[in-house]
């Protein structure tokens, strides 16, 4: 029995949620759920965006599914303040298209790895005379960690190119760390038997966005600090179908949270449009962390063959169904299977 803990948020976050875990409850898996609270909600309710309770239920179980929230103005962070205390160092981002999607390319299949727990997103402001400042914090052991992570995950999916983004030619001390920590880790890596097929190379941050757009499919897995990941990702979101089909992993030396990278979209809460793939997709990159291979590949085909199918799909996928009614489709295959 594997327990998780289940943060669904506010806005569409407990509606996509809540599709999650029907479909979850499909599979063969027994699984213990334990809902703990974050976000906008919870701040009214309580005086903080996350509690104490919420990070210790994280942290004790094998793993988190977190839903969506909306960012209270002047308070911390939910899902940063989660992802630091739990250890999540390493932010996957496959970006993948699906057949049945509108997208702008068909054919994409590439990861993005992004840092998370330092650069830009470290917290560390001032106000001054003037305006404010934001210190980047980028360390040789965050950036030597990263880059392992992405050569491992490129072994694991088969890919065969890792490519380190960054702007090292303007921010020459702390990019310049991590492109020194990067070649460092590519050559040990690259002189194994395993990794010796590999191909290594890196783009400036600017130039890696205009690739992405005019020639995707250079990319197989993308390597780079935070808020250049955080940015590059919502850009692939837009080639293959827009930020509800986009999954993504938290993962750390102990423990991984697995969210879709949409926000809370409040324009749209309780109205039953929110779609549920990138949080059904979450939940399929849950089970490949909990070394569920044959049921997170069963779950996402289900959900591929509800998309190719085109019946039941939300009003963002040109569909009219209703954020369950795509879920109920979902897990009619997976009870046929």
């Amino acid at each position: 029995m594997y327990t998780i803990t289940v943060i669904p948020g506010d806005g569409i976050g407990p509606e996509v949620m809540g599709a999650a875990m029907y479909v979850l409850e499909a599979l063969n898996i027994e699984f213990k759920f334990q809902e703990a609270r974050a976000g906008n909600d919870c701040y009214h309710e309580t005086g903080t965006t996350i509690p104490d309770e919420t990070i210790e239920m994280a942290k004790n179980s094998d793993a988190t599914l977190f839903g969506a929230v909306t960012t209270v103005p002047g308070q911390k962070s939910a899902i940063i303040t989660l992802r630091k205390a739990m250890g999540l160092y390493a932010n996957l981002r496959p970006v993948k298209s699906y057949p049945g999607v509108n997208s702008i390319y068909s054919d994409l299949d590439f990861l993005i790895v992004r840092e998370n727990s330092e650069g830009l997103y470290s917290g560390v402001e001032q106000e001054t005379e003037e305006g404010a400042t934001a210190l980047r914090v980028i360390t040789r052991k965050a950036s030597e960690r990263i880059s392992e992570i992405a050569f491992k995950q490129a072994l694991k999916l088969g890919k065969t190119r890792v490519t380190a983004v960054h702007k090292a030619n303007v921010l020459k001390k702390t990019d310049g760390v991590f492109r020194q920590a990067f070649w460092e880790i590519a050559r040990k890596y690259t002189e194994m038997d395993e990794y010796s097929h590999m191909e290594v190379d890196e783009l400036y941050v600017d130039a890696a966005a205009m690739f992405m757009v005019q020639d995707p499919h250079r990319f197989q897995v993308l390597v780079t600090t935070n808020l250049f990941g955080d940015i590059l990702s919502d850009e692939g979101a837009g080639l293959v179908g827009g930020l509800g089909m986009v999954p993504s992993s938290n993962i750390g030396d102990n423990n991984g949270l697995f969210e879709p990278v949409h926000g809370s979209a409040p324009d749209i809460a309780g109205s039953g449009a929110a779609n549920p793939a990138a949080m059904i997709l979450s939940t399929s990159l849950m089970l490949q962390f909990l070394e569920e291979h044959q049921e997170a590949f069963k779950l996402e085909q289900a959900l591929l063959k509800v998309l190719k199918q085109r019946k039941y799909l939300t009003v963002d996928l040109g569909g009219t169904s209703t954020t369950m009614e795509m879920a109920h489709a979902v897990r009619e295959i997976l009870e046929e299977c």
